[in-house]
């Protein structure tokens, strides 16, 4: 069995292809191609909760096992810790173990991609990006990767992590611009913005509830119903899809939170398979995660 530090599962995993990967999975998950129960959650203490997420499809199994402690900072330990196993199908033989903050992280900013691939009225030049994490920075790099975008703007809690961010993205990225954002500014940069993209675990709304028609708006931190990113205002006006619709039921604390009728909301594979309306504004897109994802990055891995 390989064994794949997290340097080696991200070159592993190159946007171009996981993109295309994801968009398989989502159809073939619809279909029961793809056998993914919703992820088991234990809750370890206040702060700690161990996920379990297995995905089993014709060729290729996965199984990801990771913590997620959230006061992990004091303790100079990343949030999420964990790996992700691969497996024959036909045989139960171990092919690899992959990083698996690696991997959500960037199958997960693979997903925000194909939402805007799918969703988005036009290429985006200007992004916003709410949040200054490892997802900020893995949506950063593949918005840049994927899409050429040539202007990153970005917000955190306060003006002085925004411009810390700023300045690592600068030096990751030095042919793109990136503004930092304070929170005053939110709804005027979000304004001028093709895409805005929240990856926060806020428990309010930090997504302007007024955008721009054509701006497509994703949320993506939120991962518990205690948590929004999305306001209600900006659910309730726009068509609402999600990556997942069976985990979105438990976990999309914004649409909890703000009541959506569970019968408008739109899963991708809909969107993909051409079975669903489009409206005449950009729709919001609310992704939750899936085991399904984790064996389309799977399946980048083997294909290399």
């Amino acid at each position: 069995m390989q064994i794949f530090d997290p340097a080696q599962t991200a070159q592993a995993l190159p946007y171009d292809r996981l993109v295309d990967a994801l968009a398989q999975a989502v159809r073939e998950l619809a279909a029961g191609i793809i056998k993914a129960p919703e992820r088991l959650a234990v809750g370890i203490d206040a702060g700690g909760t161990l996920l379990c997420m297995p995905a089993v499809a014709p060729d290729l199994g996965v199984t990801k096992l990771v913590t997620v402690h959230t006061d992990n900072a004091r303790h100079g330990l990343p949030a999420i810790q964990g790996e992700v196993v691969m497996f024959d199908s036909a045989t139960g033989k171990r092919l690899a173990l992959l990083d698996g903050p690696t991997v959500t992280q960037r199958r997960t900013a693979a997903m925000s991609l194909l939402g805007i691939r799918t969703l988005a009225p036009r290429k985006p030049a200007t992004v916003l990006l709410i949040g200054t994490g490892a997802q900020a920075a893995a949506h950063a790099e593949a918005l840049a990767d994927y899409f050429g975008v040539a202007e990153l703007h970005v917000a955190g809690s306060s003006m002085a992590k925004a411009m810390q961010f700023a300045a690592v993205l600068r030096a990751r990225h030095p042919g793109v611009n990136i503004v930092p954002v304070g929170e005053g500014e939110l709804a005027q940069h979000a304004a001028a913005a093709d895409v805005v993209i929240a990856l926060t675990t806020s428990r309010q709304p930090v997504v302007p509830a007024a955008l721009p028609p054509h701006t497509l708006a994703i949320g993506v931190g939120a991962f518990r119903p205690g948590m929004a990113e999305l306001p209600p205002e900006l659910l309730h006006a726009r068509q609402v899809v999600v990556d997942d619709l069976a985990g979105a039921r438990h976990e999309a604390g914004d649409l909890l939170q703000a009541a959506i009728a569970w019968d408008r909301v739109q899963p991708l594979a809909d969107i993909l398979a051409g079975a669903a309306p489009r409206g005449p504004l950009a729709p919001v897109f609310k992704t939750v995660g899936q085991a399904a994802w984790d064996l389309a990055a799977a399946r980048v891995v083997c294909a290399i």
